[in-house]
């Protein structure tokens, strides 16, 4: 007779800007199961330099040394960077592999038997069913190329204003490939690429337990996924197109300070005529706008690749989405099936770190036990790190991460977990439920 779950419990460690959560699961015979959501960060608290590796070795040891799944979302550095061995395979990654998980889950996208080099002739001598996901990934790999490229222009880009040069980088860098993590996760075991309505194979692992496995779609499934819409006012909770169609969205946060003629330029290289300034310094200012906004098409591209896994235990329902964003949302938002069980949702890790437009208002305001009242009601887990990620604008149409309007809406309506408000040293929370 197999084992009955008796309780949930979720240790949301406060990595920075990034994901990590060990979900565990116990059962009456008192043994455990332990699930990993993503290891990653691209920015950890201030006075906390040895933090990933303190993450690592208390995962270790709260599993007991063993793991029974890693879910890895999607390869974004702020959810898979703690995958890296490190140098000499003594890094987190090394730490993580060592608890050999029976599974590891990640998205289609990074199945290594599709091809990624398949162009022009070659693509179309493809199956007609592979050549979708052909064209996808291979388009994910020409990202990677140019966020690498975005990387080097805001290093070596004086001119650029020093918020666009912060932005671009941070964007550009968590898109990057992330290659030792990547190569540790396909060999720290058996490794399932999974799509909408795949079996991800965890029900086989995780007695009494039910998966959905509801994003991301493949590009059959729904070609939305490969497109990031400019404009969809019913579901975000701020518009993006909003910043990406303003004229400079990278230098409102910047500060002119006390300038006298803000928009001189000085004459580096002493060549430029006096009349050419301006000119330059439009000229100047367009590239690093439209670098940004490229970044941040990849970035939202790359987001919509994630992993939304839907576990229901007893009569508990637990969703933890990524960085889903509302081209991946969409697919499964479409299925009444799908949506009659959300609704029941019991607890919601906040997808992309409290960001604009990935809770779509359909999702949450379908969810049963949001309520203003504490006690039995919805928990949210977030983590997350301001000042990274976007601007805040006194109108209150900004693209911060996190969202204060999102965020209003989880304290008011949820229980909510927020590693920003980890206070004391703290840098994990538990969060129990009984199933």
């Amino acid at each position: 007779m197999n084992p009955r779950p008796t309780e949930v419990s979720i240790r949301t460690y406060q990595v920075g800007f990034g994901d990590c959560f060990l979900f565990s699961i116990a059962y009456d015979d008192t043994s455990a199961r332990h699930l990993l959501f993503d290891f990653g960060s691209t920015s950890t608290p201030r006075g906390s330099r040895n933090r990933m590796m303190q993450v690592a070795k208390d995962i270790a040891e709260r599993a007991s040394g063993k793991l029974t799944a890693v879910i890895a979302t999607h390869r974004h550095r702020d959810h898979i960077s703690g995958f890296d061995p490190g140098a000499s395979n003594k890094g987190t990654g090394a730490v993580i592999a060592s608890l050999k998980p029976d599974l590891v889950v990640q998205p289609w996208t990074e199945d290594p038997h599709i091809p990624t080099d398949a162009t022009g002739p070659r693509l179309n001598a493809l199956p007609p069913a592979a050549r979708g996901a052909a064209a996808q990934a291979t388009a994910l790999r020409a990202m990677h190329e140019v966020a690498r490229g975005a990387v080097a222009e805001s290093a070596r880009s004086p001119h650029f204003p020093p918020a666009l040069r912060r932005e671009l980088r941070f964007i550009g860098e968590d898109n990057l490939k992330n290659l030792e993590a990547v190569k540790n996760l396909a060999s720290m075991g058996p490794n399932e690429y999974v799509h909408f309505g795949f079996r991800s194979g965890l029900e086989a692992l995780l007695p009494g337990v039910r998966v959905h496995v509801l994003g991301p779609p493949s590009v059959d499934q729904s070609a939305d996924v490969a497109n990031q819409r400019a404009r969809n006012p019913a579901e975000y909770w701020h518009l993006q197109a909003r910043a990406l169609a303003a004229a400079g969205p990278a230098a409102a946060g910047e500060a002119r300070g006390d300038t006298l003629f803000p928009d001189h330029v000085a004459a580096r290289p002493p060549n430029i005529p006096i009349e050419a300034r301006w000119l330059v310094k439009q000229a100047r200012k367009m590239r690093g706008d439209h670098l940004l906004r490229l970044v941040r098409t990849l970035d939202d591209a790359m987001n919509n690749t994630s992993v939304i896994l839907l576990m229901e235990i007893g009569d508990k329902a637990f969703l933890f989405p990524g960085d889903a964003q509302g081209e991946n949302w969409a697919y499964a938002l479409s299925k009444p099936e799908i949506c009659e069980i959300l609704a029941r949702v019991n607890v919601y890790k906040v997808g992309h770190h409290g960001s604009l437009n990935a809770t779509p208002k359909t999702l949450w305001n379908s969810f049963q036990n949001r309520s203003d009242v504490v006690g039995e009601r919805l928990i949210s887990l977030m983590s997350t790190l301001g000042g990274k990620h976007g601007h805040a604008q006194p109108d209150g149409h900004g693209t911060e991460v996190p969202r204060e309007t999102l965020v209003k809406e989880l304290r008011r309506d949820s229980d909510l977990v927020d590693t920003e408000a980890f206070a004391d040293g703290r840098w994990f929370e538990d969060t129990v439920v009984s199933i």
